[in-house]
Protein backbone atom coordinates (compact mmCIF):
# COMPACT_ATOMS: atom_id res chain seq x y z
CA UNK A 1 0.00 0.00 0.00
CA UNK A 2 1.23 3.39 -1.31
CA UNK A 3 2.61 5.22 2.19
CA UNK A 4 0.57 8.64 2.76
CA UNK A 5 1.50 11.91 4.52
CA UNK A 6 -1.24 14.67 5.96
CA UNK A 7 0.19 18.28 5.89
CA UNK A 8 -1.11 21.04 7.68
CA UNK A 9 0.99 23.07 9.13
CA UNK A 10 0.42 27.39 9.80
CA UNK A 11 4.45 27.60 10.05
CA UNK A 12 5.96 26.54 6.82
CA UNK A 13 9.93 26.44 7.58
CA UNK A 14 11.23 23.41 6.29
CA UNK A 15 8.11 22.00 4.99
CA UNK A 16 8.63 22.18 1.30
CA UNK A 17 11.98 20.17 1.63
CA UNK A 18 10.42 17.68 3.71
CA UNK A 19 7.07 17.19 1.12
CA UNK A 20 9.35 17.30 -1.75
CA UNK A 21 11.79 14.28 -0.30
CA UNK A 22 8.35 12.38 0.81
CA UNK A 23 7.00 12.88 -2.46
CA UNK A 24 10.01 11.57 -4.61
CA UNK A 25 10.28 8.52 -2.37
CA UNK A 26 6.98 7.08 -3.53
CA UNK A 27 4.75 8.85 -0.85
CA UNK A 28 1.18 10.65 -1.37
CA UNK A 29 1.16 13.98 0.00
CA UNK A 30 -2.20 15.49 1.20
CA UNK A 31 -2.76 18.27 3.11
CA UNK A 32 -5.55 20.71 3.67
CA UNK A 33 -6.36 24.93 2.39
CA UNK A 34 -3.60 26.40 3.11
CA UNK A 35 -0.94 24.58 2.88
CA UNK A 36 -2.31 22.61 0.08
CA UNK A 37 -1.86 25.87 -1.66
CA UNK A 38 1.37 26.52 -0.50
CA UNK A 39 2.79 22.94 -1.68
CA UNK A 40 1.66 23.05 -4.69
CA UNK A 41 2.86 26.56 -5.47
CA UNK A 42 6.52 24.72 -5.08
CA UNK A 43 5.19 22.40 -8.31
CA UNK A 44 4.34 19.24 -5.41
CA UNK A 45 1.35 16.74 -6.19
CA UNK A 46 -1.19 16.92 -3.47
CA UNK A 47 -4.37 15.45 -3.17
CA UNK A 48 -6.78 18.17 -0.81
CA UNK A 49 -8.13 16.38 2.30
CA UNK A 50 -11.21 16.54 1.30
CA UNK A 51 -10.75 14.12 -1.85
CA UNK A 52 -10.19 11.42 0.86
CA UNK A 53 -12.87 12.72 3.20
CA UNK A 54 -15.60 13.07 0.73
CA UNK A 55 -16.52 16.15 2.71
CA UNK A 56 -15.50 19.91 2.04
CA UNK A 57 -14.06 22.08 4.58
CA UNK A 58 -16.59 24.15 5.97
CA UNK A 59 -17.09 26.86 8.84
CA UNK A 60 -14.41 29.11 7.61
CA UNK A 61 -12.28 26.41 8.28
CA UNK A 62 -13.61 25.21 11.39
CA UNK A 63 -13.63 21.80 9.72
CA UNK A 64 -11.28 20.25 7.64
CA UNK A 65 -9.73 17.19 8.92
CA UNK A 66 -12.49 16.28 11.94
CA UNK A 67 -13.45 13.26 10.08
CA UNK A 68 -13.43 8.74 10.61
CA UNK A 69 -11.39 9.15 7.28
CA UNK A 70 -8.51 10.75 8.46
CA UNK A 71 -8.87 9.17 12.27
CA UNK A 72 -9.42 6.25 10.95
CA UNK A 73 -6.07 6.17 8.88
CA UNK A 74 -4.24 7.47 11.49
CA UNK A 75 -5.46 5.16 14.64
CA UNK A 76 -5.53 1.63 12.74
CA UNK A 77 -2.76 -0.75 13.94
CA UNK A 78 -1.55 -1.89 11.11
CA UNK A 79 -0.62 -5.38 13.28
CA UNK A 80 -4.06 -5.52 14.30
CA UNK A 81 -5.98 -7.55 10.96
CA UNK A 82 -9.66 -6.44 12.30
CA UNK A 83 -8.16 -3.27 11.73
CA UNK A 84 -6.82 -3.55 8.53
CA UNK A 85 -9.86 -5.27 7.32
CA UNK A 86 -12.29 -2.61 9.00
CA UNK A 87 -10.17 -0.53 6.10
CA UNK A 88 -10.62 -2.06 3.41
CA UNK A 89 -14.58 -2.64 4.00
CA UNK A 90 -14.58 1.18 4.45
CA UNK A 91 -12.25 1.73 1.52
CA UNK A 92 -9.84 3.90 3.30
CA UNK A 93 -6.36 4.57 3.14
CA UNK A 94 -3.59 4.30 6.18
CA UNK A 95 -1.89 8.02 7.02
CA UNK A 96 1.45 7.12 7.87
CA UNK A 97 2.76 10.55 8.61
CA UNK A 98 1.27 13.30 10.54
CA UNK A 99 2.93 16.93 10.12
CA UNK A 100 1.18 19.16 11.40
CA UNK A 101 2.15 22.61 13.65
CA UNK A 102 -0.91 24.71 15.65
CA UNK A 103 -2.37 27.99 14.99
CA UNK A 104 -0.21 30.49 16.66
CA UNK A 105 -2.23 30.69 20.33
CA UNK A 106 0.62 31.62 22.06
CA UNK A 107 1.78 34.41 19.99
CA UNK A 108 -1.95 35.94 19.26
CA UNK A 109 -3.09 35.22 23.37
CA UNK A 110 0.21 37.88 24.35
CA UNK A 111 -1.10 40.52 21.69
CA UNK A 112 -4.06 41.12 23.84
CA UNK A 113 -6.67 40.70 21.03
CA UNK A 114 -10.28 40.74 21.60
CA UNK A 115 -11.67 37.38 22.91
CA UNK A 116 -13.73 37.13 19.88
CA UNK A 117 -10.90 37.04 17.77
CA UNK A 118 -8.20 35.03 20.07
CA UNK A 119 -10.90 32.30 20.12
CA UNK A 120 -10.17 31.96 16.44
CA UNK A 121 -6.59 30.86 17.38
CA UNK A 122 -7.69 27.99 19.18
CA UNK A 123 -6.67 25.14 17.26
CA UNK A 124 -9.14 21.69 17.32
CA UNK A 125 -8.23 19.91 14.39
CA UNK A 126 -4.25 19.95 14.37
CA UNK A 127 -4.37 18.89 18.32
CA UNK A 128 -6.52 15.97 17.22
CA UNK A 129 -4.48 14.81 14.70
CA UNK A 130 -1.80 14.73 16.67
CA UNK A 131 -2.84 13.21 19.23
CA UNK A 132 -3.78 10.18 17.27
CA UNK A 133 -0.73 10.12 15.60
CA UNK A 134 1.15 10.20 19.32
CA UNK A 135 -1.48 7.51 20.34
CA UNK A 136 0.06 5.46 17.10
CA UNK A 137 3.62 6.28 16.91
CA UNK A 138 4.70 2.85 16.43
CA UNK A 139 2.45 2.99 12.97
CA UNK A 140 2.48 6.71 12.51
CA UNK A 141 5.49 9.20 12.38
CA UNK A 142 4.28 12.17 13.98
CA UNK A 143 5.87 15.86 13.33
CA UNK A 144 5.29 19.45 15.02
CA UNK A 145 8.76 20.77 15.08
CA UNK A 146 10.49 22.19 11.44
CA UNK A 147 13.77 20.96 13.42
CA UNK A 148 12.77 17.62 13.63
CA UNK A 149 12.53 17.62 9.88
CA UNK A 150 16.10 16.40 8.92
CA UNK A 151 16.10 13.63 11.10
CA UNK A 152 13.20 11.94 9.86
CA UNK A 153 14.70 12.71 5.84
CA UNK A 154 17.88 10.95 7.36
CA UNK A 155 16.03 8.17 9.09
CA UNK A 156 13.93 7.09 5.65
CA UNK A 157 16.76 7.41 3.74
CA UNK A 158 18.25 4.19 5.04
CA UNK A 159 14.92 2.25 5.34
CA UNK A 160 12.37 3.52 8.19
CA UNK A 161 12.48 5.16 11.66
CA UNK A 162 13.76 3.73 14.66
CA UNK A 163 11.28 2.93 17.60
CA UNK A 164 12.79 5.00 20.15
CA UNK A 165 12.78 8.24 17.89
CA UNK A 166 9.07 7.65 16.83
CA UNK A 167 8.42 7.57 20.37
CA UNK A 168 10.25 11.05 21.26
CA UNK A 169 8.11 12.36 18.88
CA UNK A 170 5.18 11.64 19.89
CA UNK A 171 6.42 12.53 23.31
CA UNK A 172 6.88 15.69 21.76
CA UNK A 173 3.25 16.38 20.75
CA UNK A 174 1.98 15.73 24.10
CA UNK A 175 4.64 18.35 25.95
CA UNK A 176 3.40 21.08 23.23
CA UNK A 177 -0.50 20.16 23.46
CA UNK A 178 -0.01 20.09 27.40
CA UNK A 179 1.26 23.65 27.05
CA UNK A 180 -0.95 24.31 24.84
CA UNK A 181 -3.90 23.85 26.49
CA UNK A 182 -2.44 24.82 29.90
CA UNK A 183 -2.20 28.31 27.80
CA UNK A 184 -6.39 28.18 26.48
CA UNK A 185 -7.24 27.16 30.10
CA UNK A 186 -5.21 30.18 31.75
CA UNK A 187 -7.26 32.55 29.25
CA UNK A 188 -10.36 31.03 29.52
CA UNK A 189 -10.86 29.84 33.35
CA UNK A 190 -9.76 33.90 34.60
CA UNK A 191 -9.22 31.49 37.73
CA UNK A 192 -6.43 32.11 40.29
CA UNK A 193 -6.77 28.35 41.91
CA UNK A 194 -8.16 26.10 39.06
CA UNK A 195 -8.62 22.19 40.21
CA UNK A 196 -5.66 21.88 38.07
CA UNK A 197 -2.91 24.18 38.09
CA UNK A 198 -2.18 25.52 34.34
CA UNK A 199 1.51 26.45 33.56
CA UNK A 200 2.57 27.02 30.16
CA UNK A 201 6.12 27.58 29.31
CA UNK A 202 8.18 26.65 26.67
CA UNK A 203 12.65 26.22 27.01
CA UNK A 204 14.53 28.87 26.38
CA UNK A 205 17.63 27.90 26.92
CA UNK A 206 20.03 25.31 28.63
CA UNK A 207 21.92 26.92 31.71
CA UNK A 208 25.42 25.57 31.80
CA UNK A 209 24.62 24.49 35.78
CA UNK A 210 22.02 25.00 38.43
CA UNK A 211 22.64 26.45 41.95
CA UNK A 212 25.68 24.16 42.29
CA UNK A 213 28.07 22.61 39.73
CA UNK A 214 26.83 19.36 39.66
CA UNK A 215 22.97 20.30 38.84
CA UNK A 216 21.82 20.42 35.59
CA UNK A 217 19.72 23.68 34.50
CA UNK A 218 17.32 25.32 32.22
CA UNK A 219 15.16 28.31 31.48
CA UNK A 220 11.51 28.48 30.71
CA UNK A 221 9.67 31.36 29.77
CA UNK A 222 6.09 31.80 29.73
CA UNK A 223 4.45 31.16 26.31
CA UNK A 224 1.10 32.76 26.50
CA UNK A 225 2.24 36.11 28.56
CA UNK A 226 5.35 38.41 28.46
CA UNK A 227 7.31 38.60 31.68
CA UNK A 228 10.29 40.53 32.73
CA UNK A 229 12.43 37.60 31.73
CA UNK A 230 10.94 37.75 28.06
CA UNK A 231 11.32 41.28 27.79
CA UNK A 232 14.80 41.89 28.84
CA UNK A 233 18.33 42.75 26.50
CA UNK A 234 21.08 41.57 27.47
CA UNK A 235 23.84 44.69 25.85
CA UNK A 236 27.16 43.25 27.05
CA UNK A 237 28.61 40.03 29.25
CA UNK A 238 28.87 36.48 29.66
CA UNK A 239 25.80 34.36 29.23
CA UNK A 240 23.50 34.66 32.67
CA UNK A 241 23.30 31.56 34.78
CA UNK A 242 21.16 30.08 36.97
CA UNK A 243 21.81 31.89 40.04
CA UNK A 244 22.12 35.02 37.94
CA UNK A 245 18.74 34.83 36.94
CA UNK A 246 16.99 33.73 40.12
CA UNK A 247 18.87 36.64 42.09
CA UNK A 248 18.33 39.23 39.07
CA UNK A 249 14.63 38.73 39.75
CA UNK A 250 14.65 39.36 43.10
CA UNK A 251 16.74 42.90 42.71
CA UNK A 252 13.96 43.78 40.05
CA UNK A 253 11.16 43.21 41.87
CA UNK A 254 12.61 44.83 44.76
CA UNK A 255 13.87 48.10 43.29
CA UNK A 256 10.74 47.94 41.03
CA UNK A 257 8.74 48.36 44.08
CA UNK A 258 10.11 51.90 44.44
CA UNK A 259 7.84 52.72 41.32
CA UNK A 260 10.11 52.28 37.48
CA UNK A 261 8.70 55.56 35.91
CA UNK A 262 9.68 54.52 32.57
CA UNK A 263 7.02 51.56 32.54
CA UNK A 264 4.56 53.96 34.26
CA UNK A 265 4.55 51.94 37.68
CA UNK A 266 3.76 53.30 40.70
CA UNK A 267 5.78 52.18 44.27
CA UNK A 268 4.44 48.87 45.70
CA UNK A 269 1.90 49.74 48.17
CA UNK A 270 2.10 53.83 46.66
CA UNK A 271 -2.38 54.28 46.62
CA UNK A 272 -2.80 52.05 49.92
CA UNK A 273 -0.16 54.67 51.37
CA UNK A 274 -1.41 57.83 49.95
CA UNK A 275 -5.52 56.69 51.26
CA UNK A 276 -4.57 56.22 54.70
CA UNK A 277 -3.20 60.10 53.80
CA UNK A 278 0.29 58.93 53.92
CA UNK A 279 3.32 60.33 51.22
CA UNK A 280 3.53 58.66 48.29
CA UNK A 281 6.95 57.92 48.57
CA UNK A 282 8.40 56.62 45.30
CA UNK A 283 11.58 56.60 43.45
CA UNK A 284 11.96 58.09 39.81
CA UNK A 285 10.89 61.60 40.28
CA UNK A 286 8.54 61.45 43.13
CA UNK A 287 7.90 63.18 46.04
CA UNK A 288 10.62 63.51 49.34
CA UNK A 289 13.15 63.80 47.07
CA UNK A 290 13.19 60.73 46.06
CA UNK A 291 14.41 60.31 42.67
CA UNK A 292 15.69 57.35 41.94
CA UNK A 293 16.38 53.90 43.40
CA UNK A 294 19.35 51.66 43.52
CA UNK A 295 19.19 47.93 45.28
CA UNK A 296 21.68 45.61 45.37
CA UNK A 297 21.30 41.87 46.10
CA UNK A 298 23.82 39.07 47.11
CA UNK A 299 22.40 35.09 47.51
CA UNK A 300 18.80 36.09 46.99
CA UNK A 301 18.24 39.27 49.65
CA UNK A 302 19.00 42.81 49.31
CA UNK A 303 22.08 43.66 50.32
CA UNK A 304 21.66 47.38 50.08
CA UNK A 305 18.51 49.44 48.98
CA UNK A 306 18.71 53.48 48.63
CA UNK A 307 16.45 55.91 47.26
CA UNK A 308 18.04 59.45 46.07
CA UNK A 309 17.93 62.61 44.00
CA UNK A 310 19.74 60.88 41.55
CA UNK A 311 21.13 57.38 40.56
CA UNK A 312 24.51 58.22 41.82
CA UNK A 313 23.44 59.67 45.13
CA UNK A 314 21.13 55.76 45.54
CA UNK A 315 23.69 53.92 44.75
CA UNK A 316 26.10 55.78 47.13
CA UNK A 317 23.32 54.73 49.87
CA UNK A 318 22.90 51.56 48.34
CA UNK A 319 26.92 50.67 48.72
CA UNK A 320 27.42 52.07 51.91
CA UNK A 321 24.72 49.48 53.47
CA UNK A 322 27.49 46.65 53.18
CA UNK A 323 30.21 47.37 51.00
CA UNK A 324 31.64 43.85 51.39
CA UNK A 325 29.08 41.78 50.59
CA UNK A 326 27.87 43.87 46.90
CA UNK A 327 31.39 42.26 45.75
CA UNK A 328 30.35 39.94 43.51
CA UNK A 329 26.56 40.96 43.87
CA UNK A 330 23.82 42.38 41.24
CA UNK A 331 23.05 45.73 41.48
CA UNK A 332 19.52 47.28 39.77
CA UNK A 333 18.21 50.55 39.18
CA UNK A 334 15.01 51.73 38.29
CA UNK A 335 16.10 54.61 36.41
CA UNK A 336 18.53 55.00 33.38
CA UNK A 337 22.58 54.67 34.17
CA UNK A 338 25.02 57.76 33.75
CA UNK A 339 28.35 58.07 33.08
CA UNK A 340 28.94 58.98 36.67
CA UNK A 341 26.71 55.96 38.41
CA UNK A 342 28.47 53.79 35.45
CA UNK A 343 32.15 54.93 36.88
CA UNK A 344 31.29 53.89 40.53
CA UNK A 345 29.80 50.71 39.36
CA UNK A 346 33.00 49.91 37.38
CA UNK A 347 35.10 50.21 39.99
CA UNK A 348 34.12 46.82 41.77
CA UNK A 349 33.62 43.26 40.47
CA UNK A 350 29.56 42.65 39.92
CA UNK A 351 27.76 39.81 37.87
CA UNK A 352 24.83 42.16 36.59
CA UNK A 353 23.77 45.88 36.11
CA UNK A 354 19.85 45.84 35.43
CA UNK A 355 18.15 49.21 34.55
CA UNK A 356 15.72 50.83 32.13
CA UNK A 357 18.32 52.15 29.88
CA UNK A 358 22.42 53.31 30.19
CA UNK A 359 23.63 56.14 28.46
CA UNK A 360 25.83 55.51 26.08
CA UNK A 361 28.72 56.78 27.68
CA UNK A 362 27.41 54.82 30.69
CA UNK A 363 27.38 51.88 28.27
CA UNK A 364 30.72 52.38 27.29
CA UNK A 365 32.24 52.32 30.51
CA UNK A 366 30.43 49.56 31.80
CA UNK A 367 30.98 47.35 28.88
CA UNK A 368 34.62 47.54 29.75
CA UNK A 369 34.42 45.16 32.09
CA UNK A 370 34.13 41.97 30.52
CA UNK A 371 32.49 39.58 32.22
CA UNK A 372 29.80 41.83 33.64
CA UNK A 373 26.24 41.26 32.46
CA UNK A 374 24.77 44.49 31.36
CA UNK A 375 20.84 44.41 31.24
CA UNK A 376 17.63 46.56 29.81
CA UNK A 377 14.31 45.90 30.74
CA UNK A 378 11.46 48.55 31.09
CA UNK A 379 9.12 46.61 32.31
CA UNK A 380 7.37 46.37 35.62
CA UNK A 381 6.57 43.06 37.80
CA UNK A 382 3.76 41.75 36.35
CA UNK A 383 2.35 38.09 37.54
CA UNK A 384 -0.37 38.34 39.82
CA UNK A 385 0.88 34.70 41.05
CA UNK A 386 3.97 32.49 41.83
CA UNK A 387 4.86 29.09 42.40
CA UNK A 388 7.90 27.04 43.81
CA UNK A 389 8.20 23.54 43.60
CA UNK A 390 8.03 20.82 45.96
CA UNK A 391 9.11 17.32 46.27
CA UNK A 392 5.42 15.78 44.45
CA UNK A 393 3.83 19.04 43.82
CA UNK A 394 4.07 22.65 43.94
CA UNK A 395 3.16 25.41 45.95
CA UNK A 396 0.83 28.81 44.39
CA UNK A 397 0.26 31.81 45.69
CA UNK A 398 -0.77 35.30 44.86
CA UNK A 399 2.42 37.42 44.41
CA UNK A 400 3.10 39.87 47.28
CA UNK A 401 1.73 43.18 46.01
CA UNK A 402 -0.06 45.05 48.83
CA UNK A 403 2.26 47.00 51.52
CA UNK A 404 0.06 47.69 54.17
CA UNK A 405 -3.65 47.51 55.07
CA UNK A 406 -3.86 50.10 57.81
CA UNK A 407 -1.74 52.61 59.95
CA UNK A 408 -2.22 52.54 63.45
CA UNK A 409 0.27 53.93 66.18
CA UNK A 410 -0.52 51.96 69.42
CA UNK A 411 1.56 53.90 71.57
CA UNK A 412 1.73 57.26 73.26
CA UNK A 413 4.73 58.30 71.49
CA UNK A 414 3.60 59.60 67.73
CA UNK A 415 5.92 59.41 64.47
CA UNK A 416 7.53 62.78 63.54
CA UNK A 417 6.01 63.39 60.41
CA UNK A 418 9.75 62.99 58.80
CA UNK A 419 10.06 59.22 59.48
CA UNK A 420 7.08 58.33 57.84
CA UNK A 421 8.32 58.42 54.48
CA UNK A 422 11.53 56.26 55.97
CA UNK A 423 8.84 54.07 57.79
CA UNK A 424 7.08 53.21 54.47
CA UNK A 425 10.62 52.76 52.64
CA UNK A 426 11.39 50.45 55.52
CA UNK A 427 8.84 48.13 54.71
CA UNK A 428 9.18 47.75 50.95
CA UNK A 429 12.40 46.90 51.67
CA UNK A 430 12.04 44.62 54.53
CA UNK A 431 9.53 42.67 51.52
CA UNK A 432 12.44 41.62 49.82
CA UNK A 433 14.78 40.20 52.58
CA UNK A 434 14.84 36.88 54.00
CA UNK A 435 12.56 36.44 57.13
CA UNK A 436 13.30 37.01 59.27
CA UNK A 437 14.03 40.27 57.90
CA UNK A 438 14.43 43.23 60.18
CA UNK A 439 15.96 46.90 58.20
CA UNK A 440 16.63 49.91 60.06
CA UNK A 441 16.39 53.16 57.76
CA UNK A 442 18.34 56.82 57.53
CA UNK A 443 17.46 59.07 55.01
CA UNK A 444 15.95 56.74 52.62
CA UNK A 445 18.38 54.28 52.77
CA UNK A 446 18.83 50.84 54.20
CA UNK A 447 21.51 51.63 56.60
CA UNK A 448 21.49 48.16 58.34
CA UNK A 449 19.82 44.82 57.11
CA UNK A 450 19.20 41.31 58.98
CA UNK A 451 17.53 38.58 57.54
CA UNK A 452 17.54 34.74 56.83
CA UNK A 453 17.66 34.43 60.92
CA UNK A 454 15.33 31.90 62.98
CA UNK A 455 14.16 34.21 65.44
CA UNK A 456 13.31 38.19 65.33
CA UNK A 457 16.02 39.25 67.92
CA UNK A 458 19.04 38.32 65.92
CA UNK A 459 17.78 39.65 63.10
CA UNK A 460 17.26 42.74 64.65
CA UNK A 461 20.92 42.59 66.27
CA UNK A 462 22.64 42.19 62.87
CA UNK A 463 20.43 45.21 61.45
CA UNK A 464 21.28 47.26 64.32
CA UNK A 465 24.44 46.70 64.92
CA UNK A 466 25.53 46.84 61.13
CA UNK A 467 23.71 50.24 61.30
CA UNK A 468 26.21 51.95 64.33
CA UNK A 469 29.05 50.68 62.06
CA UNK A 470 27.96 51.94 58.81
CA UNK A 471 27.00 55.11 60.30
CA UNK A 472 30.01 55.67 62.06
CA UNK A 473 31.67 54.71 59.13
CA UNK A 474 30.00 56.92 57.12
CA UNK A 475 30.86 60.18 59.32
CA UNK A 476 34.25 59.12 59.41
CA UNK A 477 34.05 59.86 56.12
CA UNK A 478 32.19 63.56 56.49
CA UNK A 479 29.03 61.53 54.76
CA UNK A 480 26.90 61.55 57.75
CA UNK A 481 26.29 63.84 60.80
CA UNK A 482 26.46 60.24 63.25
CA UNK A 483 23.57 60.58 64.95
CA UNK A 484 21.71 57.17 65.02
CA UNK A 485 19.25 55.77 63.09
CA UNK A 486 15.56 57.01 63.73
CA UNK A 487 13.79 54.15 62.10
CA UNK A 488 13.33 50.36 61.79
CA UNK A 489 11.20 48.00 59.76
CA UNK A 490 10.10 44.76 60.68
CA UNK A 491 8.59 42.20 58.39
CA UNK A 492 6.98 40.78 60.88
CA UNK A 493 5.50 40.76 64.72
CA UNK A 494 7.16 40.80 67.71
CA UNK A 495 6.60 37.94 69.86
CA UNK A 496 8.50 39.33 72.50
CA UNK A 497 9.61 42.87 73.55
CA UNK A 498 13.16 42.13 73.17
CA UNK A 499 13.49 43.72 69.85
CA UNK A 500 12.05 46.95 71.07
CA UNK A 501 14.76 47.45 74.18
CA UNK A 502 17.25 46.27 71.34
CA UNK A 503 15.64 49.47 69.19
CA UNK A 504 15.68 51.91 72.06
CA UNK A 505 19.11 50.74 73.27
CA UNK A 506 20.13 51.35 69.57
CA UNK A 507 18.76 54.87 69.66
CA UNK A 508 15.60 53.83 67.71
CA UNK A 509 12.87 56.47 67.71
CA UNK A 510 10.01 54.97 65.85
CA UNK A 511 9.21 51.54 64.82
CA UNK A 512 6.74 49.74 62.03
CA UNK A 513 5.93 46.13 61.59
CA UNK A 514 2.68 44.41 61.10
CA UNK A 515 1.13 43.30 64.24
CA UNK A 516 -0.81 40.45 64.93
CA UNK A 517 0.93 38.49 68.26
CA UNK A 518 -0.62 37.45 70.81
CA UNK A 519 2.18 39.54 73.15
CA UNK A 520 1.43 42.45 71.26
CA UNK A 521 0.66 44.49 74.40
CA UNK A 522 3.39 43.45 76.12
CA UNK A 523 5.76 45.31 72.84
CA UNK A 524 3.50 48.51 73.13
CA UNK A 525 4.10 48.87 77.23
CA UNK A 526 8.37 48.87 76.69
CA UNK A 527 7.71 50.88 73.78
CA UNK A 528 5.86 53.27 76.15
CA UNK A 529 8.16 52.90 79.01
CA UNK A 530 11.07 53.87 76.30
CA UNK A 531 9.26 56.05 74.81
CA UNK A 532 9.79 54.86 71.09
CA UNK A 533 6.76 55.25 69.18
CA UNK A 534 5.26 51.86 67.29
CA UNK A 535 2.75 51.51 64.22
CA UNK A 536 1.00 48.54 62.98
CA UNK A 537 0.44 47.84 59.34
CA UNK A 538 -1.47 44.64 59.17
CA UNK A 539 0.22 43.10 56.24
CA UNK A 540 2.90 40.47 56.84
CA UNK A 541 5.55 40.14 54.58
CA UNK A 542 7.60 36.68 55.30
CA UNK A 543 9.51 35.96 52.36
CA UNK A 544 11.09 32.04 53.05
Amino acid sequence: MKKRALISVFDKEGVAGLAAFLSGAGWELVSTGGTSGYLKGEGLPVTDVSGITGFPECLDGRVKTLHPAVHAGILARRDTPAHMETLERLALGTIDLVCVNLYPFFEKVREGLGQEETVEFIDIGGPAMLRSASKNYRDVIVLTDPADYPAVIDALKTGDLPLELRKRFAGKVFDLTSAYDAAIARYLLEEDFPPYYPVSVKKAQSLRYGENGHQAAALYLNTDRPGVLSSIEQLGGKELSYNNIRDMDLAWKAVCAYGLPTAGAAPQGGAEAEALGLPGLSGGGGKNGAGAACVAVKHNTPCGIGLGADLGEAYDKAYACDPVSIFGGIVASNTVVDSVTASKLAGLFLEIVIAPGFDPEALEILGRKKGLRIIRCEKAPSEKQEYTAVDGGLLAQEANRRLLEKWEPVTKAVPAPSDIPEMLFGMRAAAYVKSNAVVVVKNLAAVGIGGGETNRIWAAELALGRAARNIAALAEAGKDDGSPARVLASDAFFPFPDVVEAASIAGIKTIVQPGGSLNDRAAIETADRLGVAMVFTGTRHFKH
